[in-house]
């Protein structure tokens, strides 16, 4: 199948590329700059410029596709140059699409976020639940939307990534790690080649057609232990915490944080000390991947980036 993909050039998006030219398909890939490097360079691949932000930019850009996987997000906005929230999940999947619609796309899987639901504790939630609000309304003769809890792998250089960050601000100049509350909230951590694997099939699979899901590791660890499993894989010994009560320390994030002084934003940091697990067991049951646990063995690629 000829795929219509946003978000080729970020860390998931870097590896669905990858994967649905394993699997014989071909991509046409939007892209703010046509310029970007993208891990697949052959003829398999097609550039597209445009951004999602302008449904014009990209106008018939999906004729002849028969499926489009929807990536792009965004985790710290910037409203100065027009880069929030609301724009990118809300308002950039509503034109994404309808562009799909008025290419009579068949097939849509989106990439939303595990916690996203109307009444969640950041916007970043809130507006991921919009974009699944509209793909389920917009009558897809197949569509899925999957839910990625923490995803974890080699993100290549320059892209993002939680592990990387964690070991770049935290874990590398801390001698004691400062924690948020008791640092007892859980994650579920989930490998990028996974969540790869499990977009591309959800394009095809029958049982995926009209379900959300839930995409997270069969494994819960503590946030303490998230960051002993990472401070491990970089080469290094567990780090001493101190913990810091949640009401001393919300006021700080909602503050700095929003002018970027700290390295978490209050969106993060509600999320965060809310945990990030669900229950993925409908998600091993219909995809076919295999599960990654998440071991400093399997983490040692943070060495890299740090």
């Amino acid at each position: 199948m000829h795929i219509f993909l946003t978000g080729a050039t970020g860390f998931v998006g870097s590896y669905i590329l990858r994967e649905l030219i394993a699997q014989g398909h071909t991509a046409r890939c939007l892209l703010r700059n046509p310029d970007a490097p993208l891990d697949v360079e052959d003829d398999a691949v097609e550039r597209i410029k445009g951004d999602v932000t302008q449904p014009k930019s990209f106008a018939g850009t999906m004729r002849g596709c028969d499926g489009v996987i929807h990536l792009v997000g965004i985790i710290d906005e910037q409203p100065s140059k027009g880069i929030t929230f609301e724009a990118i999940h809300d308002q950039g999947a509503r034109h994404v699409v309808d562009e799909a619609l008025d290419a009579e796309v068949e097939r849509f899987v989106l990439m939303s976020a595990n916690g996203a639901r109307s009444g969640g504790v950041s916007r970043y939630q809130t507006t991921k639940w919009k974009a699944e609000a509209t793909v389920r309304e917009a009558g897809f003769g197949h569509w899925c939307i999957l839910r990625p809890s923490l995803v974890f792998g080699d993100p290549g250089p320059d892209r993002p990534e939680f592990c990387t960050r964690l070991v770049e601000q935290l874990i590398k100049p801390f001698p004691i790690l400062p924690l948020f509350g008791d640092g007892k909230y859980q994650m579920q951590p989930i490998s990028v080649e996974e969540v790869a694997a499990a977009f591309v099939q959800a394009l095809t699979l029958e049982a995926a057609n009209g379900q959300t899901y839930c995409v997270a590791g069969q494994d819960a660890y503590p946030y303490t232990d998230i960051l002993d499993r990472i401070t491990r894989g970089f080469g290094l010994e567990p780090k001493p915490k101190i913990p810091s009560p949640i009401w001393l320390v919300r006021p700080a994030v909602q503050t700095l944080g929003a002018w970027g002084l700290l390295p978490i934003s209050p969106d993060q940091f509600e999320m965060l000390i809310e945990g990030n697990t669900c229950n993925s067991e409908a998600f091993y049951r219909d995809f076919d991947v295999i599960y990654k646990p998440f071991t400093p063995e399997n983490l040692a690629y943070v060495k890299h980036y740090a």
